[in-house]
This record gives structure tokens, sequence and C-alpha cells, in this order.
């Protein structure tokens, strides 16, 4: 005698609803559906372990679903829905303190630009003190060329000890002050970014067009 799961499986679930109840549902058994790898719908009391972790349903006697069994999760996708909820909850928080905050977008624009000019008055400084370092550099390679090695004569004189550290402070400091410099624009960008991002965010929450 087939069992119940070969025999639901062949018949689906048409012929499901039409058998009798104490052949679709003996002995109080639960009865699933489930789909497997090709796609095919499959009924019966006892799902393949191969698809044991997958979603399926519960149906009583008469072809009904009745319940809803979720598919387990696999450790990277319990992982992926952690993150997807703490990405959630972030950005409720987010929200709350956007409407916190300012009362209007003309407060953001208001602040945003407060913040820039203090950027640009940043970036003014330091591009003026870069330009003070290349011209003190520029100086100092110029009198460097009066001494060995970089002098062609033949008798010239070896660089003195201050030159040489005067040459290496100066270049180190230029060194320094480009990547400040570059600090900076690239903290105006991220700022320009993410107040227009609040702006618009701002707009959506408070339903302005």
């Amino acid at each position: 005698m087939k069992s119940a799961a070969s025999t639901l499986a062949a018949l689906g679930l048409a012929a499901l609803a039409g058998l009798p109840l104490h052949v679709a549902d003996a002995a109080g058994q639960r009865l699933y559906k489930w789909v497997d790898d090709h796609g095919i719908t499959h009924y019966g009391d006892q799902i393949p372990a191969k698809y044991a972790n997958r979603e399926r349903d519960v149906i009583n006697g008469e072809g009904v679903v009745v319940d809803r069994m979720a598919a387990q999760q696999t450790p990277q996708e319990i992982a992926l829905e952690q993150q997807r909820k703490q990405a959630e909850l972030a950005r409720q928080a987010s929200d709350r303190n956007l409407l916190n905050t300012y009362a209007s977008v003309q407060e953001i624009v208001r602040l945003r630009d407060q913040r820039l000019a203090l950027i640009a008055d940043q970036v003014k400084v330091t591009s003026q003190f870069l330009d003070v370092l290349d011209g003190r550099l520029k100086k100092l390679v110029a009198n460097s060329a009066h001494f060995s090695p970089y002098s062609a004569a033949a008798a010239a004189p070896p660089m003195p000890d201050g030159l040489a550290d005067d040459l290496v402070r100066v270049a180190s400091d230029i060194r320094t002050q480009r990547q400040n410099l570059l600090e900076k624009r690239n903290e105006e960008t991220a700022m320009r970014a993410q107040f227009a991002s609040d702006i618009s965010r701002f707009k959506e929450l408070k339903g302005i067009h």
C-alpha cells in the first residue's frame, strides 16, 4: 500500500480536496504542502528531509491551508536579517533626531551654510600656509644649489647640517599641510552630501514638496 505522502503527491491538491477526511487526515496527522527544486508542488503527511527546512503549508483534510511554517534561516540569512533590523532602528533614531533638531528646512540650510563657511575658512588658511611653505622650500632648494652634492662646482663645500635639516623639515610640513587640505576638502564634500540627505529626508517626513 502506498504511503499518504506518495499518494497525495501523485493526486495533487484537486484530488486531495475530494478525498474522504479519514484518508486525507488519518489519525489526526498533519498534512503538508511544499514545493521541490523543480517548482512542483507536493502534498503528504511527511516532508522529505531535503525540504524539511523550507517554507511549507499545513492543510486540513479538505485541502484548505490552515497554517504556514516559515523556512528555517541559514546563519547568513539570520545575520543579514539582524543587520536589516539594526539599520532600520538606526534610521528610525535618525528620523527622530532630525525632527527633534530642526523645525524647518531653513534651519537646516542655515546650519549647513555656517559649517561650510568654517571649513572654507580653514581651507583658505591652510592654502595660504602652504604657499608660504612652498616659497620657503624654493629658497632652501636654491640655496642648497651652492653646496655639494647639488652644486656642479668641484670645489663646492658640503651642505651645512642646518640647511639639510631645514629642507627635511619644510618638506615634511608641506606634506602634512597638503594632507590636511585634502582632509578638509573631503570633509566639505561629505558635509554637503549629509546636509543634502538631511534636507531631503526632512521634507519627506514633513510631507514638503
